[in-house]
């Protein structure tokens, strides 16, 4: 059976403008039917990073929130720390991000809360029986939250192709344990040119993997868990995450993790990607290049593969815009994201969340 992804493009009047249309866009979705009123509701975006300017604009995240009031919710905004060191690697930094960005509670008319706690570690284990993982380590205010709307930028992703709603949920929603587990199979490594045997990560790490000789920071991969604290606590930036996980494996983990954020979420559900400005690679950059389509529209669905199967065909039909990071594929029907990408196969997320229970390929695209 095929899923319904409601679509609207991005013309407006003086008879409806974009944010009514958004509105709309979101009622025949179904906003009403996963709202009750009581609902906490977390709205789980991408605040960006400081220098980039492609994240979703605030002021269409307060439509958002302000639909989720006329059902009677009591919305959130929410967002997880990075495991990378940078501006948004804890929560006091990444919500003093989101806030220059514009994500303040006079633009956006609700508060903000990191849905991974301080550090990144306020988690919970969720048991999914995956191919590849049993258990998927997720924001603990995600799944205390009564609904989720994920609000997503669809954009092309240098190690998925694409990232839309499934990486929204998978990789967004996940705790630094979990981004982890995705990304990496060994422990961190340390620059040494960069250590100065200060000891912080020394006595942030809980399992006594971390020693320091000669003035330098030494980590045990045998004793590490992979839970990341240590890059945190490093203010030198020294410690850093392996990433030598294949992009395909890193993908189906993903979609395994998309299915743990959704746990407990049957019918409470509900998810928005802007195909607007289709940066060549991720938000998390302190920049963003020029997008490689025109602005196409918003999507909506209650089922996320359906939705992100849509918007990638949505991307791959239009032209390509010349003089940007697209170096193949320009034509209608091109292949836009192995454009910027080509050694990426992208289908892999979509593929596998289908085949682990989270939606469906197969939709019918309703334009309102």
């Amino acid at each position: 059976m095929k899923s319904k992804v409601f679509f609207a493009d991005m013309r407006a009047g003086a008879k409806e403008n974009l944010f009514a249309k958004i509105g709309r866009l979101m009622q025949q979705a179904g906003l009403s039917v996963a709202i009750a009123p009581g609902d906490l509701v977390a709205v789980k975006v991408h605040f960006g990073e400081r220098g980039n300017h492609t994240f979703i604009r605030p002021i269409f995240l307060r439509r958002v929130v302000d639909e989720i009031k006329g059902c009677e919710g009591k919305p959130f905004l929410t967002d997880s720390s990075t495991l990378y060191p940078g501006e948004r690697k804890e929560a006091v930094s990444a919500l003093a991000c989101a806030v220059e960005n514009g994500f303040a509670y006079a633009v956006v008319n609700a508060p903000l809360i990191m849905c991974d706690g301080l550090k990144g570690h306020n988690a919970k284990d969720v048991q999914v029986d995956g191919e590849i993982l049993k258990t998927v380590n997720i924001g603990a205010e995600i799944l205390e939250a009564d609904a989720l709307i994920a609000v997503s930028h669809f954009k092309c992703h240098e190690l998925t192709g694409f990232g839309g709603t499934l990486k929204n949920l998978g990789m967004g929603c996940s705790s630094r344990t979990g981004k982890m587990q995705q990304h990496s199979t060994v422990a961190p490594k340390v620059a040494e040119r960069f250590c100065n045997g200060c000891s912080v990560c020394l006595k942030s790490c809980a399992h006594a993997a971390i020693t320091i000789i000669e003035g330098k920071a030494q980590i045990d991969a045998d004793a590490c868990v992979g839970c990341g604290r240590c890059i945190t606590a490093c203010q030198r930036k020294a410690i850093n995450i392996q990433w030598n996980e294949s992009a395909s494996l890193v993908m189906r983990k993903m979609a395994e993790y998309a299915k743990g954020t959704l746990h407990g979420k049957a019918g409470k559900t509900l998810f928005l990607n802007f195909i607007t400005q289709v940066s060549p690679a991720c938000d998390c950059y302190g920049h963003a290049d020029a997008p490689i389509v025109n602005d196409i529209g918003i999507c909506a669905s209650t089922d996320p593969v359906a939705l992100d199967q849509a918007c990638a065909d949505l991307v791959n039909n239009a032209r390509g815009n010349q003089d940007t990071a697209l170096a193949s594929g320009h034509e209608p029907g091109g292949d836009k994201f192995r454009g910027v990408h080509p050694e990426i196969d992208w289908e892999v997320q979509l593929e596998h969340a289908e085949k682990i229970g989270i939606g469906t390929r197969s939709y019918e695209l309703v334009k309102i």
